[in-house]
């Protein structure tokens, strides 16, 4: 891509307003981000709704309620197969290895939804640099090669993730294959979430991810290459921020819509705040909830 202006006279007014959105890097990484992070959503607010009808009255998950009340709208065959694969808390068919790529696949959508906009200062930053590049007529790799690094670290995390859905129900012998691992299992993943919160390594990649400026123009390149390794490394940052507080999910149930939603608005909080105080807080919050909840179960 260069600073050069095409002539677009010759299209008709769709066609000029593809070829201007093509042009622009910046539209289109807007664009992409936005639909995905919106389907992502909307995806989990259609599995959170076929979740909690499947639960009794006031026995489900927080906000079951309010759920059970919301319209079921129609989808695809594909989509209702898949989402039964999710909610099943067995294989259905002895479909192991189809649930299991269910399950990444609701983790990966799971990260879109709650750390992609997070990410967006990250990815804002880099189009801001590729601007100034391209108005100088040097060569620039296009933004969506680094969000692609990115979210390939979260690809990973997520097949890791599901092999941690199985075994949490494996061993927590709830009813459901997403339902809130009570007892022990609720309360270590509580307590690994909150002491991280507390460590270096949180706060090194922490700093990593506020401050995004120095790592993308110190290592600029023109190499897609070299920038969908920036995107990884950036994505590794992401992870090691917020990993632990995946785990918080665990406790409430991998598909409470309410809790992702918080634990989304939270790492953008904690991303854009320079203070420690939102870090070390739901830190603290955690070790107390891991604390109660270990009580309430021996």
């Amino acid at each position: 891509m260069t600073g050069q202006q095409e002539d677009f006279s010759h299209l008709d007014r769709a066609g000029r307003a593809m070829a201007n959105i093509a042009r622009s890097p910046r539209v289109t990484v807007n664009v992409v981000i936005g639909a995905g992070i919106l389907l992502a959503w909307l995806f989990f607010a259609a599995t959170a709704i076929r979740g909690a009808e499947g639960r009794v009255a006031g026995g489900g998950a927080p906000g079951d309620t309010v759920l059970q009340n919301l319209p079921r709208l129609p989808l695809p065959a594909f989509l209702e197969r898949f989402f039964a694969l999710c909610l099943s808390p067995a294989p259905l068919d002895g479909s192991v290895g189809l649930q299991a790529g269910a399950l990444v696949a609701m983790w990966f959508l799971m990260a879109i939804a709650t750390m992609l906009p997070s990410a967006a200062p990250m990815i804002r930053t880099y189009c801001e640099i590729a601007d100034t590049a391209r108005i100088k007529g040097e060569p620039v790799v296009h933004p969506l090669v680094l969000v692609a690094g990115y979210l390939s670290v979260w690809l990973a995390a997520s097949a890791m993730f599901a092999a941690l859905t199985f075994a949490s129900h494996a061993f927590a012998s709830s009813d459901g294959l997403l339902d809130p691992a009570i007892g022990i299992p609720g309360a270590l993943a509580l307590l690994i979430a909150g002491l991280y919160q507390f460590s270096g390594l949180k706060e090194a990649c922490l700093k990593k991810c506020r401050n995004p400026f120095s790592i993308l123009f110190s290592n600029w390149g023109a190499r897609p290459a070299r920038i969908f390794r920036l995107g990884l490394a950036q994505g590794i940052w992401c992870l090691g921020c917020c990993w632990a507080m995946m785990l918080v999910m665990f406790a409430v149930g991998v598909m409470n819509v309410f809790w992702m939603a918080l634990i989304g608005l939270f790492t953008l909080i904690e991303k854009q705040t320079a203070s420690r105080v939102p870090t070390r807080l739901a830190g603290a919050i955690l070790l107390v909830w891991a604390v109660a909840l270990l009580v309430v179960s021996l």
